[in-house]
């Protein structure tokens, strides 16, 4: 033990190590300045170099940030500490409406697609060296992409949207860059961001999308990537509309050297067309995930892009797991090819929910949004005192803390499963956990 500090070792790894332990079990709080490398190196008994070594290692990890003569500190919200732990315990009678899952009964059976998969399997096994993406999966992904005007790119399958979005990240981006992501939005986007040692610069949204004016903002003072996502945002249902995309296409044509990110969370539960904006870039990509439609526990998602993109992580995929399994891609291009989920009757049933509880809230002079998707997202003026109001009269819903930067203050309600009977007395309960807000943007 040092001092004060609670690190010890002797390599890189082991001081690293410790100092992660240490902010994990919170001996060491974010903000907390942590020792000058030379004092570290002498107190330890090691070499200057090898604390720069850990210092490195903890700024990749996303532990720690640097600012130069002002020295190393433990990050304000660092990887160990992340959203998915800010989040409410649902004791038993209690109606959960926090988790942000699709209805179970609104989901496809996956029993015949899997014995169709497998069945091929036994006749044509995959095996070591072979075409790491379905041809059918690759060939039917194209095509509905294709109609949705997204450029014309190669496909590759990844375990989910986050796992995509980290692999184009990683073969861009450099510890300590920046990245332009909404806010609100995912919450686990904005843990992987820093997790990669990259920092995060707040991009405010309306129901149309990203702000234009906060994208050129981010752009012109550095980043060097935008995360956007196209439909059903999560968690503001927020929907990029054909104006928007025309004048975020215009941002990005002023900055041709970006990396573009585009999320279609909406991709089978959505009826809103999609406005694509890759293209204006040098280096873009586009991700679809099976998981909201088809079931989280696929893990299956296409991505494009442009061709060198792609070729790195297709090369660093290699490097890993190889590919994602066949069995499964052969499962979902079944269900792909055989219509399995209706996406208008989909979007239909979670459009009649969201506005049931929209509507409930209206009339009871609260301001909610909810374009597109399972969630409805609700200023408030106190999240923390809410969440636990409405938890003590029945209802759990998620704390906005888990999606927010610097926006303000909110909750987030799924809807996936709110029946009809339910939309008015849980809007009495918001109202009575909250009181009347004044209209205004989630902004």
């Amino acid at each position: 033990m040092l001092g004060d500090y609670p690190i010890e070792g002797r390599g890189a790894a082991e001081i690293s190590a410790s100092v992660e332990r240490a902010v994990g079990a919170g001996a060491l709080v974010p903000g907390q300045l942590l020792p000058p490398m030379r004092e570290l190196a002498s107190r330890l008994g090691v070499n200057p170099n090898t604390v720069a070594a850990a210092y490195r290692i903890l700024r990749e990890r996303g532990v720690i940030e640097t600012a130069g003569r002002r020295g190393s500190r433990v990050r304000p919200k660092p990887a160990t500490t992340g959203r998915d732990d800010i989040r409410v315990d649902v004791p038993e009678g209690v109606r959960d409406l926090s988790a942000g899952n699709p209805d179970p009964a609104l989901l496809p059976s996956l029993a015949a697609a899997f014995a169709a998969a497998a069945a091929q399997a036994d006749r044509e096994p995959v095996l070591y060296g072979d075409a790491p993406v379905e041809p059918e999966l690759a060939r039917i992904a194209r095509a509905d992409l294709d109609a949705a005007g997204v450029p014309d790119g190669p496909v590759v399958v990844t375990s989910g949207s986050l796992d995509a979005i980290e692999r184009v990240v990683a073969v861009h981006l450099k510890p300590g860059d920046t990245v332009a992501v909404e806010d609100p939005g995912w919450g686990s986007l904005l843990d992987l961001v820093p997790a990669l040692g990259l920092r995060t610069v707040p991009v405010r949204l309306d129901d149309d999308g990203p702000l234009p004016e906060d994208v050129e903002r981010a752009l012109s003072a550095g980043a060097r990537a935008l995360i956007v996502t196209d439909r059903a945002q999560n968690p503001t249902g927020a929907v990029v509309s054909p104006a928007r995309a025309r004048a975020l296409r215009s941002v990005l044509r002023r900055h041709p050297a970006i990396l573009l990110i585009e999320d279609d969370h909406g991709h089978g539960i959505v009826d809103l067309p999609l406005h694509p904006l890759a293209g204006v870039t040098a280096h873009w990509a586009f991700v679809r995930s099976a998981a909201k439609a088809y079931g989280p526990d696929l893990r299956l998602a296409v991505l494009t892009g442009d061709e060198m993109t792609l070729d790195r992580v297709r090369g660093r995929q290699r490097l890993g797991p190889g590919w994602v399994s066949r069995i499964t891609q052969r499962a979902v291009a079944r269900l792909w090819a055989d219509g399995a989920v209706d996406a208008p009757a989909v979007a239909a049933a979670y459009g009649r929910r969201r506005d049931a509880l929209i509507g409930e809230l209206a009339r009871r002079g609260i301001a909610a949004y909810g374009r597109s998707g399972l969630n409805v997202w609700i200023p408030v003026p106190d999240e923390t005192g809410a969440v636990a109001r409405l938890l003590h009269a029945g209802w759990a819903v998620a704390p906005g803390a888990r999606f927010r930067m610097s926006a303000p203050p909110g909750i987030r309600v799924t809807v996936a499963t709110l029946t009809a009977d339910e939309a008015g007395p849980l809007a009495d309960a918001i109202g009575s956990a909250v009181g009347p807000a004044p209209v205004r943007r989630y902004v």
